[in-house]
This record gives C-alpha cells, sequence and structure tokens, in this order.
C-alpha cells in the first residue's frame, strides 16, 4: 500500500509538473503573438503613412517617378510578406527607398519647409521608433520561448505538445547603423 501511494504521489507530482511547464509554454507562445502584434500595428501605420509621403514628395520632384515606384513596390512588398525572412527583408528595402526619398527631398528646399511634408517625417520617424521598440520587445519573446523549448525540463514538455522556436525579426547590418542614426537623418 505504501508503494503505490509513493507511486501514485510521484505520478501526481509529474502531471502537476507537466501542466506547469506546459502553461509556462503558453504564455510564452502568446507574449510572442501579442509582441509580433504590436510589430504589425506599427508596421500598418508606417504604410499608411507612406502613400501620403510619396504625393506630398511628388507635389514637388515630379521627374522622380522611377523612385516613387520603387517606393511603392517596396510598400506593397513589405505588405504582402508571409514568413519572417520575408517580412524582415521587404522592410528593410522599404527603409532604403524611405531613405532615397528623403535624400530627393533635401534637394527641394520649398518641400523641406512644407507643413504636411514636416509633420508626415515627423509621424513617419515616430513610427520607425515605435517599431525599433516592438522589435525589441518581440525578440526578448521569442528569446525567452525558445530558451524554454531547448531547456531541460521544457524541452520534454515542449517536444511532446509540438511547440516550435519562433525566427527573431532582425534588422540587416546596415540597417542596425542605419536606425542608430539621430532624429535629424530620419532613418
Amino acid at each position: 500500500m505504501n508503494t503505490g501511494l509513493i507511486i501514485g504521489g510521484a505520478v501526481l507530482l509529474l502531471v502537476i509538473l507537466m501542466v506547469v511547464l506546459y502553461n509556462s509554454l503558453i504564455r510564452k507562445k502568446n507574449n510572442s503573438q501579442e509582441a509580433w502584434s504590436g510589430i504589425s500595428v506599427q508596421m500598418k501605420r508606417r504604410y499608411d503613412l507612406i502613400p501620403n509621403l510619396v504625393n506630398t514628395v511628388k507635389g514637388y520632384a515630379k521627374h522622380e517617378s522611377e523612385l516613387f515606384e520603387k517606393v511603392t513596390k517596396a510598400r506593397t512588398a513589405a505588405m504582402g510578406a508571409t514568413s519572417m525572412k520575408d517580412h524582415a527583408k521587404n522592410e528593410n528595402m522599404l527603409t532604403g527607398t524611405l531613405k532615397s526619398l528623403f535624400a530627393v527631398a533635401e534637394n527641394y528646399p520649398d518641400l523641406k519647409a512644407n507643413q504636411n511634408f514636416m509633420h508626415l517625417q515627423e509621424e513617419l520617424t515616430d513610427t520607425e521608433d515605435k517599431l525599433q521598440a516592438a522589435r525589441r520587445f518581440y525578440n526578448n519573446a521569442v528569446k525567452s520561448l525558445n530558451t524554454a523549448i531547448e531547456s531541460v525540463p521544457t524541452n520534454i514538455v515542449a517536444g511532446m505538445f509540438k511547440f516550435k522556436k519562433r525566427e527573431f525579426f532582425e534588422l540587416e547590418e546596415g540597417e542596425k547603423e542605419a536606425a542608430k542614426k539621430p532624429v535629424e537623418a530620419k532613418f
């Protein structure tokens, strides 16, 4: 009888441990999904600002149609990305075309003085800052989930319930440097 109680107690303890570990993994998975939604919100805000910015610049720099087309294509590609790798690649491409757009704007003093352009530029800079913060939050959540999936004893429960590691949302090396530039550079 004592052996049965000991075995029953050990099984109950094991079940409780598995439930606690499973719930921990669910929390981490949900945190990473919530963090991704924060990135999605900022990317949508960015996508919504871009057409207004392009239209404002078009009014001053009509002969830059090739650049406007590149910005539009980059925006469309970024909006249509399905994998984390595609999101990162397309977001980096979009950032590059926006930097080109701002570089062109530097050649038009009237445009730089335009209140609408200045407001859009500030909004986009603010969005970029929020996007950077959202990326950091997401990557921290993913790191926590991935570490739990790889660590003993959580890895056993993660394997049993098929938890998958998530990819980090990282900038390319050149974009990391661009993101560190002061606000005047805008990207």
